[in-house]
């Protein structure tokens, strides 16, 4: 093709996936306790190391990729003669976007013959994954390059994404959750139901007691907005934070329902930069379906 898809590594894919389905991707950053890493897949740190030093109290803090670095990462395949298509992290909580456009706009002077469309994905996790996954599909049709971009732009709302935790530590140390809602849902086992709205913002739903009841719930949820309820016959992608029990249980759920699934739930890690704020016990639901509205 005359041009490249890319996006971030927190659409947290595998590296095998992003490299099957010819998709680039550029890196995040994270320090655990100090020492800085690149949002790399699991490279650099493996995710069971990762998490278990969040559950063990070691800090976490997470840098998105800045203008320097998207000028570098996105100069070669310009120099190559390929035009580019990225689609970044959610602007409802991350500022990478600002730095794509400023980078883009500095390119678009060097490279004037080259079309470069920046996308704000709406989404986060395998759920943005989804979307790119979806998209390199288009691509592999025909799509041509404007008219992927305005198919992204077009579909991102439609991508449903559907989270719970069984740990609220660290929704609480994010400020997400209140300190004292945070100790009575531990007392209660409330497992909070959160998806994202149309603003790309993780919004808290529901508040669900045991997680029995919630994995019960989140499949609920796919089956209210499923593109074709029942019949939904996309593909359906799950991401956890060191909880694959929970998450496969979603996904025998899932796939006893939904009968005409696209191949059977690809379960991914929840990545390290989204990870650091989520925390382990974190399982994100991902499906195709009617276009979010708030």
């Amino acid at each position: 093709m005359s041009y490249i898809l890319s996006c971030c590594s927190t659409a947290d894919l595998s590296r095998e996936h992003f490299e099957s389905r010819d998709i680039h991707y550029v890196c995040f950053h994270y320090a655990i306790d100090g020492v800085e890493y690149a949002d790399d897949l699991g490279q650099s740190m493996p995710f069971d190391e990762f998490y278990s030093r969040m559950a063990k109290g070691a800090d976490t803090r997470t840098a998105q990729v800045n203008v320097a670095e998207y000028v570098d990462y996105f100069t070669p395949f310009l120099e190559d003669g390929k035009d580019i298509i990225h689609v970044c992290l959610s602007s409802g909580i991350s500022g990478s976007i600002n730095a794509a456009r400023n980078a883009a706009a500095i390119l678009r002077e060097r490279y004037p013959g080259r079309i470069i469309h920046i996308i704000d994905s709406l989404g986060a996790s395998s759920g943005y994954g989804l979307l790119m996954d979806t998209a390199a599909t288009k691509r592999d049709e025909g799509m041509d390059v404007d008219e992927l971009a305005a198919w992204i732009q077009q579909n991102r709302l439609k991508l449903h994404h559907w989270f719970f935790s069984t740990d609220l530590t660290f929704f609480v140390r994010g400020g997400r959750i209140s300190k004292t809602a945070g100790v009575f849902g531990g007392i209660l086992e409330i497992c909070p139901l959160m998806n994202m709205d149309n603003l790309g913002r993780l919004i808290p739903r529901f508040k669900i007691r045991t997680k029995k009841k919630v994995i019960r719930e989140i499949v609920a949820r796919m089956e209210e907005f499923a593109e074709g309820r029942l019949d939904y016959s996309g593909k359906c992608f799950i991401s956890q934070s060191a909880c694959y029990d929970d998450a496969r249980a979603v996904a025998d759920l899932v796939e006893a329902r939904f009968k005409k699934l696209d191949g059977r739930v690809v379960i991914n890690n929840i990545g390290t930069t989204i990870g650091s704020h989520t925390g382990p016990g974190t399982v994100a639901l991902f499906f195709w379906g009617d276009e979010r509205f708030d």
